[in-house]
């Protein structure tokens, strides 16, 4: 069973490879037959591959920050216009994740309600999730709601807001606002950070600070790094916390001086 993920992570991993251009520019990301970039949605299923479902006992849904995109797709302006188009559709759902004003999570809308369903099992907020789900994530892809737009819009009572508060579905952005959350992320949000800070602790112990990517992927991880390790590269690459250098030898992640 192990083996036959990691051939298909391995399989999904191919498609992703640098596509060099006749000019000499580089293409970053899965190509079609056509030779343009692949959809979106077929990058965001293979970072989702790497999320650790396990570690959380499979309670969250996967994970996906956005600028990990970034990783794949150099293009920043055609990754955030594929990525509102999907929120707009309703297949995707964004979350601001609180430790970075720029970090922001994608999930699956599908995923999401599938947990958080799972989670409201047996529970008295059940209800009032169920119609926030139905009338709220379904239709507006909105990061944050107002209580002008909670009370009037969407017609919650403030007894109801305060069980989708209890529920986890929104936590509080300020007086009268909240911000659309995931239930019990804050495991994923701690072991993340801990996580990159060990990754690019990896490259700025190396030699010159820098280190070949694909030796950084094989390299063994202590007990602060619980993700798998090409997670965090999607991670400090995107987010260009170390800088991709490519040489004969293979790509070349360099720390980045802030």
């Amino acid at each position: 069973m192990k083996n036959d993920m990691n051939r298909k992570r391995a399989l999904i991993s191919d498609a992703f490879k640098v596509k060099k251009k006749r000019n000499g520019t580089e293409t970053f990301g899965a190509v079609d037959e056509g030779g343009g970039p692949a959809d979106m949605k077929s990058t965001l299923e293979y970072l989702m591959t790497l999320f650790p479902r396990k570690l959380f006992n499979d309670t969250l849904p996967p994970i996906v920050l956005k600028h990990q995109l970034y990783s794949i797709h150099d293009d920043k302006t055609l990754v955030d216009k594929e990525v509102n188009k999907l929120q707009e559709s309703g297949e995707l759902l964004m979350f601001q994740l609180g430790f970075d004003s720029e970090a922001f999570g994608l999930v699956f809308a599908s995923d999401y309600k599938a947990k958080v369903l799972a989670g409201e099992e047996g529970k008295v907020t059940r209800t009032t999730v169920d119609k926030f789900l139905e009338k709220v994530v379904s239709s507006c892809p909105n990061l944050s709601f107002s209580k002008d737009k909670m009370l009037k819009e969407f017609l919650f009572t403030d007894s109801e807001i305060t069980q989708l508060v209890k529920s986890g579905v929104l936590t509080v952005r300020d007086a009268g606002s909240w911000w659309l959350s995931i239930p019990n992320s804050g495991k994923f949000t701690k072991y993340f950070i801990q996580g990159r800070k060990a990754v690019l602790g990896m490259v700025k112990k190396s030699k010159y600070n820098e280190v070949l990517r694909a030796d950084l992927e094989e390299r063994r991880t202590t007990s602060q790094v619980k993700f798998p390790i090409k997670y965090h590269v999607h991670d400090i690459v995107g987010a260009e916390l170390v800088q991709s250098i490519p040489t004969t030898s293979g790509t070349l992640l360099r720390f980045a001086d802030s």
